[in-house]
């Protein structure tokens, strides 16, 4: 399990003087030995009798990628060099063009297709978007969703997703929070959480993923223990969760206090569990099913303030738990990745 960002990567500099050389070599390395590992990869998966080349597949991702990553990267210092380091919307626009970029790349090696119920409830903001956190690759769906509608998404994220190099050059550049996975002063994150979103417009989405990390049986079961221990009046919404993780409730309460104006949308999924660790995607690709997302708007005045909105975040998300686990009905807006007629 990730356990926050290393302390000697702390210093930005240091961190991407490794992190670009790095991605950049493994780019160019790929790129360069395709000719030797394409066929190899294809001839251990078929020895095993998985004909649909689930390693070949994860080792073109790494490649698509670290190539996408070593070209944000290079757009990025583009900006630096012309004086627009802090042109939001030049910025904005890059990361917009990165998420299509990846999910595209996605559908072609992980078979990756998604199926959004009710878009327009995205629309319009200010919004505080509490996002599911149950795969690897869930920070890419909230930007992905905002920008099919042109929304600008400020996002609370882990720190060691610095470790992306074009996620930590154009992330630090936009009104973005990067947090430690166990902070060791709460009240100082809270308040930066809560500047974060101050000023939200109607362009503008804050995004928190109110889990914490990725949810699997172990976290779900260790978050019980913990609300247990600490808050026993939360046990009963806590123990019905069988999909979703319980939730940290005070991210997302500052948010909401910063931007006084702010409807909460909740976005959650079915199909990602294949990708829940990095060592067990290989063999969850490609994708069986589609992933479908659904999309639940609250207006601000349903939503409580002060002591009453810890329950009322659990009541809400026992609520999609139950809908998680209950069999799809027909999507109403399919949005398939890839498929450029459809975004």
């Amino acid at each position: 399990m990730t356990t926050g960002l290393p302390t000697g990567l702390r210093n930005r500099h240091l961190r991407r003087a490794v992190t670009v050389p790095a991605v950049t070599t493994g780019a160019v390395a790929l790129a360069a030995s395709a000719a030797v590992w394409v066929p190899t990869a294809a001839a251990f998966d078929l020895l095993r009798g998985r004909n649909r080349l689930p390693t070949v597949r994860s080792l073109s991702l790494a490649l698509g990628w670290s190539t996408l990553e070593t070209l944000g990267v290079t757009a990025s210092t583009a900006l630096w060099a012309s004086g627009r380091s802090n042109d939001q919307d030049a910025h904005y626009a890059l990361q917009r063009w990165w998420a299509d970029q990846l999910i595209r790349l996605l559908h072609r090696t992980a078979g990756l297709t998604l199926e959004v119920d009710e878009l327009d409830k995205v629309i319009p903001g200010p919004i505080v978007m509490c996002a599911q956190h149950a795969s690897l690759i869930d920070a890419l769906i909230p930007v992905w969703l905002l920008g099919q509608v042109g929304m600008r998404p400020r996002y609370v994220l882990k720190d060691d997703l610095q470790l992306d190099p074009c996620l930590d050059i154009v992330g630090n550049r936009l009104p973005n929070h990067f947090i430690e996975r166990d902070p060791s002063n709460s009240t100082a994150e809270t308040a930066a959480l809560e500047r974060l979103a101050v000023g939200l417009g109607r362009r503008d989405a804050s995004v928190i993923f109110p889990e914490g990390r990725i949810t699997t049986a172990a976290t779900r079961n260790a978050a019980v223990e913990r609300i247990a221990d600490r808050e026993p009046a939360r046990l009963p919404l806590a123990h019905v969760l069988t999909v979703l993780g319980p939730v940290r409730p005070s991210g997302t309460a500052a948010l909401l206090h910063g931007a006084p104006q702010a409807d909460l949308v909740f976005v959650t999924h079915t199909g990602l569990q294949a990708l829940q660790r990095l060592a067990d995607a290989p063999g969850g690709l490609p994708l069986r099913r589609s992933v479908r997302i659904r999309v639940t708007r609250v207006p601000r005045h349903e939503i409580p303030h002060g002591v009453a909105f810890a329950g009322w975040l659990d009541s809400q998300w026992a609520r999609l738990d139950r809908e998680l686990a209950s069999p799809p009905r027909g999507a109403t807006q399919p949005m398939l990745a890839g498929d450029p007629t459809k975004q």
